[in-house]
């Protein structure tokens, strides 16, 4: 349970320079097996945290739900999302889901997909859609 307003930074991660032994090679032993993904991260951290940004917001959001209300506040309003979130319209129809706009506190904030999202002219194939949808 944590009430961060701001993403933490990256996770910390250690460089060869920290876990080089005395003959100048990793010590995986004491530090594990060397992250060559981790090394070469060139992700700004202001990227990464900005990813996280709404993330973080509704985790604080339940938190304080939960120091005000009890358990049941966040509980209730994680299982309306995932009702709300449901979604059994056809997938080659375009429509906006105001309900959990509503629920996740976005329902007075303009974004690009409310204004630019449509489908592109492309052939309407329902049943090919449909049979997507539900792995058919």
């Amino acid at each position: 349970m944590s009430l961060k307003l701001v993403p933490s930074s990256s996770e910390k991660t250690a460089s060869l320079k920290d876990t080089v032994n005395h003959l100048g090679v990793h010590d995986t032993l004491t530090y594990g097996p060397r992250s060559l993904a981790a090394e070469a991260n060139n992700e700004s951290e202001l990227k990464m945290r900005l990813d996280k940004w709404e993330e973080t917001q509704d985790e604080l959001k339940l938190n304080l739900q939960r120091n005000m209300f009890g358990m049941a506040a966040p509980l209730r309003t994680l299982m309306e999302r995932k009702i709300v979130a449901f979604d059994p319209h056809m997938p080659i129809m375009s429509h906006s889901n105001i309900h959990l706009d509503i629920l996740m506190g976005r329902d007075e904030a303009l974004d690009v997909h409310d204004i630019f999202e449509g489908h592109s002219g492309l052939p309407l194939d329902v049943h090919a859609d449909m049979e997507r949808k539900l792995r058919m």
